[in-house]
Formats: structure tokens, sequence, C-alpha cells
């Protein structure tokens, strides 16, 4: 997740004595000049920004170094919500924006070290936005510093989204979780397989089609990376996560026929089968029980323009029918 920023709606005022400093970004301290500057302005200081935990100044302290030398008691204050480290993180972020005074290029490079040491799951390009360097200097900290990164499956990137260092293994892990858990649901798969649900989505829509879950592109871009050949094996599958595609794919023929296997023993129950309300819902559940081929000849029926509002239908009618089975299971108890 991305660091939170302070309360912009509430500002309260507090004395200047309950307030205390915190780990500048700045290697140099404040800068004096600059304290004298803010101090001889005749209008109020902006708020400054506190650690509400610590009453720590987490963005403000020439401010407050300004407001004690024109001999204030107190001060405007907006409190920020989460942990120290966090709120370094703003400090950094609140000193590289424009309007205020920069920090140097050594400060950020600090800055940027002690990120890499607090949040080591965060991406280069992350670490880079808040730090006001390119990520490949990033890149080349976190390569240099004392305290390297442990080894993670996922990095967090700069929108805040969490992705996994190698897409192609997540890819590959929602699979296997797919395979594992037909009846799970996309977030389930996306949280545990650390991608993003709309990759979850895509990984089980080329799964129900019998393809690989992982694309051919990035089958080609892990090989150029690990520089592993690529020589199929005959009657093998031919790509790195043929197994996982291969299990999948038998996963949900599997469920088919078990839906099938279901619904032939429902026609049979004559409580459904000679009723009007019991005959309507087999014809409806005749129609959604529907293997793979079937599925690829709607898929090719729908034009390009319209996919998208047609899976905006198909989503309400499948939580249309999430809420009838929930109905059901909990009449049944």
């Amino acid at each position: 997740m991305t660091v939170p920023g302070p309360d912009q709606r509430h500002t309260v005022v507090l004395p200047l004595t309950s307030l205390l400093p915190a780990a500048s970004p700045r290697l140099s301290g404040e800068d004096p000049r600059h304290v004298q500057a803010i101090a001889r302005l005749d209008s109020p200081l902006p708020p400054i920004v506190v650690h509400r935990a610590t009453l720590r100044v987490v963005d403000g302290m020439h401010r407050l170094r300004a407001a004690r030398l024109r001999g204030d008691e107190r001060i405007a204050v907006r409190f920020f919500e989460g942990s120290e480290e966090d709120a370094f993180v703003h400090a950094v972020r609140a000193n590289t924006r424009p309007g205020g005074l920069p920090l140097t290029r050594a400060d950020r490079s600090a800055a940027a070290e002690r990120i890499i040491r607090s949040h080591p799951h965060w991406s280069d390009r992350l670490i880079a936005s808040a730090a006001g360097l390119a990520a490949s200097t990033v890149a080349s900290l976190r390569r240099r510093t004392g305290h390297p990164a442990p080894p993670a499956t996922t990095r967090t990137g700069r929108d805040g989204r969490v992705r996994p260092l190698n897409a192609a293994d997540g890819r590959r892990r929602a699979g296997a979780l797919i395979a594992a858990r037909p009846e799970a649901s996309l977030r389930e798969i996306a949280h545990d397989a650390g991608i993003a649900v709309g990759t979850a989505r895509d990984v089980r829509l080329r799964l129900a089609l019998g393809q690989d879950p992982v694309p051919k592109k990035l089958r080609d871009a892990e090989r150029r990376d690990t520089g592993a050949p690529h020589v199929p094996r005959a009657g093998a599958p031919t790509s790195p996560a043929g197994d996982v595609a291969a299990v999948a794919t038998a996963s949900v023929a599997t469920a088919t026929r078990d839906a099938s296997s279901s619904l032939s023993r429902l026609h049979m129950d004559p409580s459904l089968r000679l009723t009007d309300g019991g005959r309507t819902l087999l014809r409806l559940l005749n129609a959604h029980a529907m293997g793979g081929d079937r599925w690829r000849r709607l898929l090719d029926a729908v034009p390009a323009h319209r996919r998208q509002s047609v899976a905006q239908a198909a989503r309400h009618c499948a939580a249309s029918w999430l809420r009838f089975a929930t109905e059901l299971e909990r009449q049944a108890g």
C-alpha cells in the first residue's frame, strides 16, 4: 500500500512546547536563513504535519522554528496517522515537491537508502517517486546498501498495487489455486496468488479455454531473463506452465462432468420435474451447465464492441445465481 497522508480536513492548534523534532531527511538540519525568512512573514504559518502517536514533527520544522523565533506560543497542526517509517516517507515526499526548500541530492539519496531498509517490498520506481530520484539510481542504491532487500515474491508499485516480481509465476500460482479450488472467488485467487483481480480473471478464462495461464509473451520474456532454451519434449507440455494448465483444464472438465451428473439426478426428481417452478429451474440450470466448447463458441460470437457490456451482463447473472445459491444453503442449514 502507499503511505497515507495527513488528515487534510481537520486542523488543531497545539502549544509549541508539546511538539518534538523528528529525524529529518535533511542531513545538515534546518537552514537558519530559511527559518528567518519564514519568521518575517506577516501571514499565519501554514499548518505543520505531526505524527499523532509521538507528537513528532513530520513536515514543518522550519515553520516550527520560525514560530518560536516570532515568539508564538501555539501553531496549527494536521495529524499524520501511521507508523514512524511511513511518517518519514511522507516527510521526504513533502520536501521533494515544488514550493518548499528542496532537499539536496545527498539528502534524497540518504532518504532513499532509509526507505529501502524500511520498505524493502517497494519497487525502485515507487521509492524513486518518493525521494525524487531516478529509478535506476534507487536500483544502484539497493545493490550498494549494506541492508539488501530480503527475497520477496511481490513488489508494491507507484500506483500502490502489489504485483509479483515474476508475473509468470503469479499466473502459475493462480492456475494451481483455480485447479485446487474451482469454487474460490477471483478476489480470493488474486489475494493468495499475489496478483491483480483482472489477472486472475484472465487466468481463469484461459484455463476454461484450455490455454496456458501464462501468455506466450511472458513465457518468452521469462526465457530471455533466465537464459533457458525452449526445447519442447515430445509428449510433454510445451511451456513452463504446461503442467498447471493441464491440471487446471482437467479440473474444469471434472467440474463440468460433476455438474452434468448433478443435473441428471435433479431431472429424475419428480418434485422438480413435475412442477412448473421445478421445470423452469431445470431449464435455467441446463442453459448454464455448458462445457468448454460451448463457452468458446459463445465467446467467439460476441463482437468486439460488445465484449465489455456482455461481460457486465454475465456478471449480473452470476451474482444473481450466487445469491440464489447462498439463500438455498442458508435454508438448508
